[in-house]
């Protein structure tokens, strides 16, 4: 079993005495909870979905062994750890232990399950997968603010379905076929540090929408939120068609 996580952002928040970041989003704690992840889901391998460092541009050096000690953890669990880079990743590779194994950023298909970070387009036989998974979005939900969450906002899931049949992509290379897609369902993840911003769906149109995820999938299926103790938060207002919304059951 593959347990696929999004947005480690390792580093966030971090100053030059602990470089892993705050107690609440650092690199050891993510690691001792993604390892008992696993080990509660009988799981074997850990596939992250792109950004797992917060830097964007490099590795800065006080940020390098915090990011190799995270994947030794892992592989010292007895675990297999995949990476899809995501726009945060540049020049990570170098950085990691050799056991990690790095896909393209156009994704990877895992049994059945195309998985993509969601800031570069997916590879064609990503598309066809019946199911994808991708992150970048930190998905969450905007809620009436408290003593314990003042800005209201929590992180959550999103759920897609769509039509059989209904979506078509633009291929890649020179012909720029048309790529029939077999999806039924994308799932977007949460962020998995803590710390990481969180976008309010129910509530604005995400800025990470410029990703293109907002536009070419969530906007053209039937898109439902989730808390992250799976409360079901509803429907999500986006520009699908009425057409689309009475053919996919809700």
């Amino acid at each position: 079993m593959t347990l696929v996580v999004a947005d480690l952002h390792l580093g966030l928040g971090g100053t030059p005495d602990a470089p892993g970041g705050p107690p609440e989003g650092s690199a050891e704690g993510l690691e001792a909870l993604l390892s008992q992840l696993a080990r509660d889901q009988n799981a074997t391998r850990v596939l992250v979905a792109g950004d797992v460092k917060h830097p964007i541009v490099g590795t800065p050096p006080p940020l390098r062994p915090v990011v190799f000690n995270f994947f030794a953890g892992l592989l010292a669990q007895g675990l297999s750890v995949d990476l899809v880079p995501g726009n945060h990743d540049v020049g990570l590779v170098r950085h990691l232990p050799r056991e990690v194994r790095v896909y393209p950023p156009s994704g990877v298909v895992r049994d059945g399950v195309g998985i993509f970070h969601g800031h570069r387009w997916p590879s064609d036989r990503v598309l066809r997968a019946p199911k994808l998974v991708t992150g970048h979005l930190h998905p969450g939900f905007r809620f009436a603010p408290t003593s314990e969450n003042p800005d209201g906002k929590r992180r959550g899931w999103v759920r897609v379905e769509f039509v059989p049949g209904a979506l078509a992509f633009p291929g890649q290379g020179r012909g720029k076929r048309r790529v029939p897609s077999r999806t039924l369902e994308l799932i977007v993840l949460p962020a998995f540090n803590p710390l990481a911003g969180t976008e309010a769906l129910n509530r604005e149109r995400p800025r990470r929408g410029r990703s293109f995820l907002f536009q070419r999938f969530l906007s053209r299926g039937v898109a439902r939120g989730y808390l992250l103790d799976g409360t079901d938060v509803g429907r999500l207002v986006t520009a699908q068609s009425a057409t689309d919304a009475a053919r996919v059951s809700s």
